[in-house]
């Protein structure tokens, strides 16, 4: 029997965790949910193959924790499960705005808690977390919350302090797409096009474009240059954003994002 990690919480992010580590080939056996609705534990059982416990069950028996819960359910979740904690465990927290600080006030001394800032393309593998430290972590906790976000997307380290930018970016950002993407749709139907036309053509343009800022490792600016021609339709359209300021629209709305990040934080 290796070392037990339980995901407590089994949501939406908590399943796309779940299948992450079953498809990056973690053994069902070393994999616990904690998940008191009964009708949804059945389900996850009969999925998964995986055992559905109570959140104190998992606590009492796990090694690494993983709790995926909203942010204002995680003093109960910690009250609930610290009486059976012991020192050597690992917390890997995925709320938002809950620091490291804040759990290890709840807990039994010598728990090391590792804070994330995930993000919902996890539920293809192409999500983006950032992971912190809390005061007790070693490299070795570090690695193992590091592992467990791997299997469903990249992994960045950053200082806590800047898990509030984090959460602005990455954290939020995937609606800021949709934003973008939806108003090009909305954009494609006045021109006259079909909404079902105009939504191929705008997600296979949004795809195509994010691959190749992957896989060229062009810089985004440079990459706009070569589609704008001196005097064409591009260099019409982007005169327009400059004049609308979106730029600086993404400014403001990404230090609003923090700036709410930085309260709810300061709330718990």
């Amino acid at each position: 029997m290796g070392s037990q990690t339980a995901i407590l919480g089994a949501g939406v992010m908590g399943e796309t965790l779940l299948s992450g580590l079953v498809r990056a080939g973690r053994r069902v056996d070393n994999l616990l949910v904690g998940e008191k609705r009964a009708e949804r534990a059945a389900e996850l059982e009969q999925r998964y193959g995986v055992a559905v416990v109570t959140n104190i069950e998992a606590a009492e028996k796990a090694d690494t924790l993983a709790l995926v819960v909203k942010p204002q359910d995680m003093g109960d979740l910690l009250d609930e499960i610290s009486g059976v904690l012991r020192p050597g465990q690992l917390i890997v927290s995925l709320a938002a705005g809950i620091t490291t600080a804040f759990i290890e006030s709840r807990v039994p001394e010598g728990i090391a808690v590792v804070r994330v800032m995930p993000n919902t393309p996890a539920l293809v593998d192409e999500g983006m977390a950032a992971i912190s430290p809390g005061s007790h972590c070693d490299e070795s906790h570090l690695a193992e919350a590091e592992s467990l976000l791997a299997s469903v997307g990249k992994v960045v380290r950053v200082p806590e302090r800047q898990q509030d930018a984090v959460t602005a970016i990455s954290g939020s950002g995937p609606a800021y797409i949709f934003f973008v993407v939806e108003s090009m749709i909305e954009a494609g139907v006045h021109l006259g096009l079909p909404r079902a036309m105009a939504s191929e053509l705008v997600i296979q343009t949004l795809v195509g474009s994010a691959k190749m800022l992957r896989e060229t490792g062009t810089h985004p600016t440079v990459l706009r240059e070569q589609v704008t021609s001196p005097g064409g339709t591009t260099a019409s359209a982007l005169r327009e954003l400059e004049i609308h300021k979106v730029r600086a629209a993404f400014l403001a709305a990404m230090e609003a994002a923090r700036d709410r990040s930085r309260e709810l934080a300061e709330g718990t």
